[in-house]
């Protein structure tokens, strides 16, 4: 039997999905794809439209990344919001080589709608033209600037937590760990989707998931490698770009971390959950059955996506309770 045919089975409803999207999105992303899916990602929203039905109000900004070049922030809130509310820090996924700081949209906005969080959302720096450093350094200047302007923006301090799906839940994990080694930003809690955690290549689910589902093996190769160059799985490799690196996690905010048992981050997120018990860190870890890499977000209507975000709403909810 072959390690591809050897993945835990999708859900049925899932496995239907990945059907019909299979000829838009391949199962393997090679470095030669990158400026084709920057141009058309499959996952690209209607903005704005989604903004005003739900009664968002947005503001583009410029601020200092990493090095002091600029970038870009999007300052997301209820329209007409007074008062101050819960803030959330969200860091974009797309395997650190594509996506903009708006995937994952209707991940976050219900935080919004329903919590009177002020979400802001930040346009890093991508790879392979901007490497490691620039992506987690980019994200933590930006995090630094949300905390610095909180009284403006409408944040309670208290109640300030990071989120990121995917390669933004890496670097929402990296960036977790900077601010508790420079004595940064009190975050209080982080928001794991599915994160991207571990460039080494050497877990049971990244050879199972290689040449089928969304975001394979070959992918994730792709993706750290542009993050990373010649130094991907090797010794010199910060726990800041790689946090399932970290030996210590020690001090960090408790976490939530999902993920689908029929993808490539299933066993590095289930590792970094039992690191983080083991560290004394409180975590809720959720693995969906059958689950591929995103489906909340390519079958949101799904049952098995309806429940994660359940899930993971409800957890959201409760720590930034008043």
């Amino acid at each position: 039997m072959t390690a591809t045919a050897n993945h835990p089975p999708f859900d049925p409803e899932l496995a239907a999905v990945l059907a019909a999207v299979g000829d838009l999105m391949p199962s393997t992303l090679t470095a030669d794809m990158i400026p084709m899916l920057r141009q058309a990602s499959p996952v690209s929203l209607p903005v704005d439209e989604m903004l005003a039905e739900a009664g968002v109000e947005r503001r583009d900004l410029t601020i200092a990344g990493y090095e002091g070049a600029e970038i870009s922030v999007s300052v997301l809130a209820r329209a007409g919001k007074v008062g101050t509310g819960p803030g959330v820090f969200h860091t974009h996924g797309g395997g650190m080589v594509m996506g903009d700081r708006f995937v994952g949209l209707g991940q976050f906005l219900p935080w919004i709608v329903g919590l009177d969080a002020t979400v802001v959302t930040v346009e890093y720096r991508l790879a392979p033209e901007f490497p490691d450093p620039y992506p987690v350094e980019d994200c933590y200047a930006a995090l630094v600037w949300t905390a610095e302007h909180a009284q403006e923006l409408g944040i309670d301090p208290a109640r300030f937590i990071i989120a990121g799906a995917s390669a933004g839940g890496g670097l929402a994990a990296g960036v977790a760990l900077l601010a508790r080694d420079r004595s940064g930003p009190e975050l209080a809690g982080q928001v794991l989707i599915y994160p991207m955690l571990d460039d080494r290549d050497a877990t049971v689910s990244t050879t199972q998931i290689d040449g089928v589902g969304v975001w394979d093996r070959g992918s994730n190769i792709t993706g750290w490698t542009a993050l990373l160059g010649d130094r991907v799985g090797g010794d010199d490799v910060s726990i800041y770009a790689a946090p399932a690196r970290a030996t210590d996690l020690t001090g960090l905010p408790p976490a939530f971390i999902d993920c689908g048992s029929a993808e490539v981050f299933r066993d590095e997120d289930v590792a970094y959950a039992t690191s983080l018990w083991q560290a004394g860190v409180q975590a809720e870890l959720h693995v969906w059955p059958g689950g591929f890499h995103g489906f909340d977000m390519l079958a949101p209507h799904a049952e098995l996506a309806r429940a994660m975000t359940a899930a993971r709403n409800a957890w959201v909810a409760r720590l930034l309770a008043p």
